[in-house]
């Protein structure tokens, strides 16, 4: 008897060392998978490299951590790095990973750098790359079937220090710091259009919007006037894109209402001729 239990408890002990072995395995590839599934749609989304330094993910505890992101300068550019990002930290609905929609509760990203430098009298990286994201939508058209939707309830950016590097003037200084106030963002993803591509296009978004306002009266005026033309292009593109889909929803609501009627007036019984 004696013997038996023994057995038993060696067997337990041997499957939760497999399933613990196997938990680990899983956040371990998982996470690496998802390393690679970030750098490859904000490269796309952004046209400029994006690496990752590190990420740690943990499945049952519905927890990502992204270390050390990177985003390259556009060609032509005299720094390497557009942009740096140290810490982000996302909370996920871990049931939503199962389904064709992931919630994400909370992400914060916290100690932005960016080097905006400029190019020209009123060209610089960050709206080169703006422009990239805009030209995008107008030649992608109507939204193509991507990877898997996401809807984000809160989004927190903190600490975004810039570092404007403007063109040499005698007597005046080269570079420019500038601190962005913190940007919220809430309930991104509702109108299920959001991928990850389509998400690093919306922080990058913000946080120009956040340069191109903190900068007016500091950087020249040439510089954030085009800056914000191009935002205004960008977003309207998203507005223009929103319209067209409620539109199309709404001729299909449309037509699914006059098939229906058509069926009605098949399925009606034949009067008796009197």
């Amino acid at each position: 008897m004696k013997k038996s239990l023994k057995a038993v408890g060696i067997i337990l002990l041997v499957v939760l060392i497999l399933a613990a072995v196997f938990a680990v395995a899983i956040d371990i590839f998982a996470g690496r998978a998802l390393k690679a599934g970030i750098e490859v749609a904000a490269t796309k989304a952004l046209n400029v490299g994006v690496s990752v330094g590190k990420v740690d993910l943990s499945i049952m505890a519905g927890k990502l951590s992204v270390s050390n992101l990177l985003i390259n300068n556009p060609p032509g550019y005299q720094h390497d790095k557009l942009l740096e990002l140290k810490d982000a930290q996302i909370e996920v609905d871990v049931k939503s990973l199962l389904g064709e929609m992931v919630n994400i509760r909370k992400i914060r990203l916290d100690g932005v750098n960016v080097v905006l430098e400029q190019r020209g009298i009123s060209g610089n990286n960050l709206q080169d790359v703006i422009k990239t994201i805009s030209d995008g939508r107008k030649a992608k058209g109507k939204s193509e079937k991507g990877g898997r939707k996401l809807h984000i309830d809160n989004l927190e950016i903190s600490n975004v220090t810039v570092k404007a590097k403007l063109l040499p003037v005698p007597g005046k200084a080269d570079t420019i710091t500038l601190k962005l106030d913190p940007i919220v963002m809430t309930d991104l993803g509702s109108d299920n259009k959001l991928d990850t591509a389509e998400l690093s296009s919306k922080i990058l978004i913000a946080i120009v919007t956040g340069v191109a306002d903190k900068g007016t009266g500091v950087l020249p005026k040439e510089m954030t006037s085009a800056m914000k033309s191009t935002l205004d292009t960008t977003i309207e593109l998203g507005k223009t894109a929103t319209k067209e889909g409620k539109k199309l929803l709404e001729e299909g609501r449309d037509s699914g209402k006059e098939l229906i009627e058509g069926l009605k007036g098949l399925l009606k019984k034949p009067k008796e001729e009197k």
